[in-house]
């Protein structure tokens, strides 16, 4: 049947239209949920980092938490490091790198390498970002940190781990740096008092299934070893944030068990507003 190109273009921008009311309409319920779920008791303590997440550039609501986290415990050298960054663009370090951060991206993927140094070539040739291609392990993670310059900082402001995988053992087997924030992701499937870690494989990729990571028992249990607190994990269910010992105070956080900590996996639809194309590094960004 032949269909004109004026009717076809109506047709296609129908099918946009939908897909538009469809996508708002998903982030319309996802906003229901969080305001139901943080009127309910679990989250009534005022310090809950819950409360705060917003998402400007991450994949879910992590911007929110890790900006007020450095609004409890301030900063210093606003130096990050993060791993498994993908294009850069939707990851939980991209907010700080507008608001003046410098940093550190790694990314395994040599096609996401080109990406970021596409679209962030801005603060890469201001200095305050440097891109490694490197397939993380824990036999080379101190290699990599002493080569890309963080561990002659030492006490980086933040670290955020996101490898889909050996995660664990990333953050076991970092000696060289002592982060004053961490960012991991934990695999909700367990919740407390579970303890499961995937068995190491140093070429291990991601098969899209639940084998990956570790539960939020292992790691708090960790980075208590390490002298890390669990301070949050965030509505979906995706990242647990710690804060270094020497910085906690009951006062700013509410220091609960990790089994009143855990969110279960939700799949929630964060948005803030249209998608992101690019690195807006040419525009001042400047929070009060």
């Amino acid at each position: 049947m032949f269909l004109s190109t004026t009717f076809k273009r109506r047709i296609k921008g129908y099918m946009a239209e939908q897909g538009w009311y469809a996508s708002n309409l998903h982030a319309l319920q996802a906003e229901i949920l969080q305001t139901q779920l943080l009127s309910t008791q679990k989250y009534s303590d005022p310090r809950r980092l819950e409360h705060f997440g917003y998402k400007a550039y991450s994949q879910n609501d992590e911007d929110g938490i890790i900006q007020e986290i450095f609004n409890r415990i301030g900063t210093t050298n606003r130096f990050f490091v993060e791993f498994g960054v993908q294009d850069g663009l939707e990851s939980n370090t991209h907010f700080l790198l507008l608001q003046g951060w410098n940093g550190v991206f790694m990314e395994g993927s040599s096609e996401y390498v080109a990406l970021i140094q596409e679209k962030f070539a801005s603060p890469i040739s201001e200095g305050r970002l440097k891109v490694m291609n490197a397939f993380i392990t824990r036999e080379n993670i101190n290699d990599l940190m002493q080569e890309n310059g963080a561990a002659k900082i030492d006490e980086i402001d933040l670290l955020s781990i996101d490898i889909d995988g050996n995660d664990y053992y990333i953050f076991e087997a970092i000696e060289c740096i002592h982060p004053r924030v961490i960012v991991v992701e934990y695999n909700a499937k367990f919740p407390p008092p579970a303890r499961w870690i995937m068995p190491y494989n140093k070429e291990h990729v991601w098969d899209g299934t639940d084998r990956h990571g570790a539960s939020l028992q292992a790691l708090a249990d960790l980075g208590e070893k390490k002298g890390y607190k669990l301070v949050a994990t965030n509505l979906n269910g995706i990242n647990a944030f710690f804060v270094r010992n020497d910085l906690v105070d009951s006062n700013l956080f509410a220091l609960q068990s990790p089994k009143e900590l855990y969110n279960p996996m939700r799949l929630m639809s964060f948005r803030s507003g249209h998608p992101t194309k690019e690195y807006l590094g040419n525009h001042a960004l400047t929070l009060r």
